[in-house]
């Protein structure tokens, strides 16, 4: 009877979790760093926001759109693309998606993430509910797509508010959003970008409240700018990471400096980082010069 007991729990409990590609572990508090086995192994991909010049041109700048982006990462011969929502057509369809995404196969690129924008701190529920809908709507087209993985933000403090209650909220916001890509197969990367995420505290207070295994951190090597040590505040959420994106400039004590490359290299090698590290590139040099140049860089250090 024993037997036939644990076999009938072990049993429903595989058939529960055969239904959901990122299950919810019911006792877990919150997402722990990640065991990795080590070394870990990354790849080079080019984040589209780095030819925004071109592909959401303000001026008359020849344009490019996100076929001509993945044709530059074929060229310059790195394995990836991270397809930004920004610069998708506004009457985008699955047709669009799936010749996109064929266009990447016969390019031999690999569609390394996405990314959305979003606001999941707000006490505005309607504008919550808006964002986390226009979250599922990016999950859907980038399940078609195949990408692994979609970059969030965090939001902004919330005036006369505790940030604990900003940031719990902002937790269980990500959580619900989980729960809907958890059934698409992609996880959701919080990225370290300003507000409530302006410091590594700030964001590994939501990371650890969220439970889902669809969720993570996606580690931006730039956007610390306000702390006196950049690196070390990037070691700290790098155990966290499921996806990366890289910087030629990085900021401490608020000024500006060329990013070490290596040594942001060695952060997520020492975490055993496996995945996608996309270089993102925002200076001011000419992008289709100052990329190439980056981009050989990386490959030589990776």
């Amino acid at each position: 009877m024993f037997q036939r007991r644990n076999f009938l729990r072990l049993f429903g409990t595989s058939l529960a979790l055969s239904t959901c590609p990122f299950p919810i572990s019911p006792t877990a508090k919150g997402i722990e760093p990640f065991a990795r086995t080590r070394p870990g192994q990354m790849r080079l991909s080019l984040a589209a926001y780095s030819l925004r010049k071109y592909l959401a041109p303000r001026d008359n700048t020849k344009k490019m759109d996100l076929f001509d982006f993945v044709d530059f990462c074929f060229d310059h011969g790195i394995p990836g693309a991270e397809l930004t929502s920004y610069y998708f057509p506004e009457d985008l369809d699955r047709d669009y998606l799936l010749k996109l995404k064929r266009h990447c196969h016969m390019k031999g690129i690999t569609i390394s993430g996405g990314a959305i924008r979003n606001d999941y701190c707000s006490n505005n529920e309607s504008n919550v509910e808006r964002d986390i809908e226009h979250t599922k709507q990016w999950i859907d087209h980038y399940a078609v797509l195949g990408a692994p993985a979609i970059r969030i933000f965090a939001g902004n403090a919330v005036k006369d508010e505790d940030l604990s209650v900003t940031l719990k909220r902002c937790a269980l916001n990500c959580e619900k959003a989980c729960r809907y890509a958890e059934q698409k197969g992609i996880m959701l990367a919080l990225e370290n970008h300003g507000g409530v995420t302006a410091k590594a505290e700030g964001l590994l207070e939501i990371v650890q409240q969220v439970n889902s295994l669809a969720f993570g951190v996606n580690f931006d090597s730039g956007n610390f700018r306000s702390s006196t040590d950049p690196y070390a505040e990037l070691a700290m959420i790098a155990p966290y990471a499921v996806n990366a994106q890289i910087k030629v400039d990085i900021y401490a004590d608020g000024k500006h400096q060329p990013t070490d490359l290596a040594r942001v290299l060695t952060v997520l090698r020492e975490a055993g980082y496996s995945g996608w590290v996309a270089l993102e590139y925002e200076a001011q040099e000419e992008p289709l010069v100052a990329i190439p140049r980056y981009l050989n860089q990386l490959k030589h250090l990776m």
